[in-house]
């Protein structure tokens, strides 16, 4: 008698625990959300969305239509793997307001030079107006979204 109580606590657990499990995962596709993550891009890509400094080497001019961080970054880089989840956080959570693009700089090794990058992880954050503003290192995430809201968004906090 006692075996079979233990049988039946353990299938009426089981039965608990899988409905919990069906209730969670339809609750998380049930209504799917725009993802919104960072962006790679070639030097060819580059040259069409940033800025074509190959036609006007001279001149600075943002060819976006929202302000962008640019990640110089190469998978062999230790801070590069530690910055790259928050860069995909940040993607998520600003969504529709910034573009966050990462260039390997082992396969443009043109566009690293053209950008004189010397060491990575290198963020290059470009407002609408203006020059482009350049920070080195895994920054911390408030850091960055310091420099998103004050550089990017020109918001004061």
């Amino acid at each position: 008698m006692k075996k079979i109580l233990i049988l039946l606590a353990v299938v009426v657990v089981a039965g608990l625990v899988f409905t919990s499990y069906k209730k969670q995962s339809t609750k998380n596709t049930a209504t799917p959300k725009a993802q919104h993550k960072t962006i790679s891009l070639t030097k060819n890509d580059f040259l069409a969305k940033v800025a074509n400094y190959e036609s006007n080497p001279n001149e600075w001019k943002y060819l976006g239509d929202k302000p962008a961080i640019i990640d110089f970054y190469a998978s062999w880089c230790g801070p590069c793997k530690i910055i790259a989840p928050i860069l995909e956080e940040l993607a998520a959570e600003y969504g529709d307001s910034i573009y966050i693009y990462k260039i390997d700089t082992d396969k443009e090794q043109d566009l690293a030079a053209a950008f004189n990058i010397r060491s990575i992880p290198t963020l290059l954050f470009i407002p609408m107006n203006g020059m482009p503003q350049v920070a080195q290192g895994a920054l911390p995430k408030e850091s960055l979204k310091e420099a998103i809201n004050k550089v990017l968004l020109n918001k004061n906090s």
